[in-house]
Parts: structure tokens; sequence; C-alpha cells
């Protein structure tokens, strides 16, 4: 009897590359250190589970930055259109939201990933939950309680290196890089960042939003919501521009943030506007009357002025870190990769999903590549003209 194929984490890319194996017919067995399997898929799903994206793929691609012409043949192996038709026929029916992003009608994980379990239960599917993976000996896998177990290949899906309470903590890079495999170090991504509020402001507008406005740096602006927090701020805007700001603050210490309150105006409009509000006004009526800004912007104003009264800029100095970052960057490096996925350093061995050295906005990116890479990974397998892979 031939070794089975074994996955090493439970997560979406484990499980996905699980059903396109164990659909072909090959026997598959899913090994992973929690309790409980796709508790990060799980989490996500609260927020109501953001699957894909709705854009033009051309468009979707670049979401990738630097690795996009890198992912683009897995994206393609496996669109936002195929996941969309995939979720669908796990019951989980989705629709587009008024951003382009795709949701299940459900808007929770829970209901997509029983249907799922069962569906791999019923293609022969073997899950070992509580089993820590230690690397190889002799050969085999090995993992917690002197587990050995031979593979005819292995695909690593452990994670990136946020969020390690619900089980993706990293502690995998030793075990590939003593091995000869090229790891970047983590970094936060999809992250908050800091700055310095003044005690009043703090305490006062801590948790609240800034709706429909535009954030700028290096070029680019992204339009849409951020959270003031008692530290900095968060939120998607934030997220999408995360990569550039972090980068800004490891080369010079700190990022200057361009937030636009009204990017529906200009800054001509907006004075023009205050220029015919009542004169009798304070400057925080006057700007929440003619601007319609809401108490937390106008405290914004006055805490960072600006000179239009609608545009401010704040100094970031640092980003939260990986136990609070929704996504990590880094991880095993492109170049230590064949175009399949498989580790060039260890033949039979591929990674997929957030292990790899890639990241992207929220906005179902994310979720995306994780699946797209395990279609592709697990494709090759089956297209391999190795004998013990066939």
């Amino acid at each position: 009897m031939k070794d089975p194929i074994i996955i090493i984490g439970a997560g979406p890319a484990g499980l996905m590359a699980a059903e396109i194996l164990s659909a072909a017919g090959r026997q598959v067995e899913i090994y992973d250190r929690m309790p409980s399997v796709a508790r990060k898929f799980l989490m996500a799903g609260r927020g109501g589970l953001n699957l894909t994206h709705s854009e033009p793929f051309e468009r979707f691609v670049t979401r990738y930055g630097k690795r996009a012409p890198l992912l683009k043949p897995a994206l393609e192996a496996f669109t936002p259109k195929d996941l969309r038709a995939w979720a669908d026929g796990l019951g989980a029916e989705t629709f587009v939201g008024t951003s382009g992003r795709i949701f299940p009608k459900a808007m929770k994980a829970s209901p997509l990933l029983r249907a799922w379990l069962k569906r791999l239960e019923a293609q022969g599917v073997v899950l070992h939950t509580r089993h820590e993976w230690r690397g190889w000996q002799d050969g085999a896998l090995l993992f917690n309680d002197d587990v050995r177990v031979t593979s005819a290949a292995t695909i690593l899906a452990l994670g990136g290196a946020s969020w390690p309470k619900l089980g993706g903590d990293g502690g995998w890079t030793g075990l590939l890089a003593e091995k000869g495999v090229e790891i970047a170090p983590f970094q936060p991504a999809n992250v908050g960042f800091q700055t310095t509020w003044s005690a009043h402001f703090a305490d006062k507008f801590a948790g609240e939003p800034l709706k429909n406005v535009a954030v700028k740096f290096a070029g680019r602006e992204v339009k849409g919501e951020l959270m003031l927090t008692r530290t900095g701020v968060e939120g998607g805007a934030i997220y999408a521009l995360s990569a550039a700001l972090r980068d800004a603050i490891a080369k010079d210490g700190h990022a200057d943030l361009v937030i636009d309150l009204r990017p529906d105006l200009s800054a001509d409009q907006a004075i023009n506007k205050l220029k015919r509000a009542s004169p009798k006004d304070s400057l925080s009526n006057r700007l929440r009357k003619a601007l319609n800004l809401s108490p937390a912007a106008v405290a914004l104003v006055h805490e960072k002025p600006g000179a239009d009264f609608k545009t401010v800029t704040v100094r970031l100095t640092g980003a939260q870190g990986l136990d609070r970052a929704i996504s990590s960057a880094g991880g095993i490096r492109f170049e230590a990769l064949a175009p399949d996925f498989e580790l060039k350093a260890l033949p039979d061995v591929y990674a997929i999903g957030e292990m790899l050295d890639w990241e992207a906005p929220t906005g179902g990116y994310l979720l995306q590549a994780c699946f797209s890479t395990a279609v592709a990974a697990a494709q090759s397998i089956l297209e391999a003209k190795k004998p013990h892979l066939r």
C-alpha cells in the first residue's frame, strides 16, 4: 500500500489541498497541532467571512504588490469566480456586497466549514488533531509523542505568524531553515499603527470611526473607513497602506499619513463653505455644520491642525505587533520555491498559503491566495510524473 499524502495544517489552505487530492482518489491525511481545525478561518468569519473580491481579475492581481507576478499563475488556476462557485457548491450561497467583496449569505464561516468537513470525510480524508509537527527523523515526519509518519508527498500549510493564539505562530521557521530553506523574517501586515494623541483626545475618541475618508501616503490614496484607537489608527483604509507605512517607519523612524476628512471637497470648496458659515459660531460648530464633520473628525482637526480644515497629517511611529495583526508578511521566500510551490531544498515537500512571503490587503485577497496556492500545489502533485505520486 502506498504512503498517503500528508498535509500539515488544517486551515483553509490545507483543507483545500486535501479536497483536490482526495477528490482525485488520493489517500490524504491531515495533521494539526490544535484541538480543532480552521480556528483563524472561523475567527475571520465573525466579521462576515469575506471570501474574495469581484473586481476585474487584472486589477485583482495587482493587490499582491511585488509578489503579483509570482502568484498570478496560481490565481489564474483558481480564480475568484472559481472560489465563489466552490462555496456555492457547498451550500454556502454567496453574494457581492456594495464594496465588491464576496460573502456567504450566512455571513459566517461555521456553516461552510461544517459542510466542507463533511465532504472531506466522505472523500476519505483522515484528520489528526493535537499533533504538533517537529520536523523529520530518519526520513519520516515527526510529531509529538514520538509519532512518525511516512508520506508520498508532504504539503505544509502551517500559516504565518499573526494571531498566534489561533494556531499560526511561525514556529516552523527553524525546522525549515535548518534544511536550507530561505526564510524572510515575519512582519505584521494589515495592522494598526501608533501615534501620540493628547490624553483628552485618547480618552474621549478612542474607538470612534472616521467614515468616508481618504488616507494618503507615498503617492497612494485609499478611500474608506478608519478607527481611532487609544494609541493610533487602524481599519480597512489603513490596512491597504500598511506595507508602505511599515517599510517607511523601518527606514525613517516615522511615516506621515494624510487623512482627508472630506475627500469629495477640494480645499478651496471647504474653505468657501467655512467662510459662509456664521462667524458667531465656534470653529467646531462651523466644521460640524459647514463641512458635516463628525465630533471625532472635528476633534482630530483641533488635535492635528490642517491648513484647509479638512485635511490633517498624523505622524505614525510604529506598527502594532504580530499578535494584533490580521496577517503577516515574511515567511518562505519565493526563491526557495519551484513554480509549483515545491521546496527546492526538499523534494516532494510543498508549501502553501500564508507560510509564503507575500502580503495583500483585506478584502478577500488573503483567503483567495491561500485557496489558489493550495489548488496549484495539489494539482501539481496530481500531474507529477514521479512513480510514487501516481
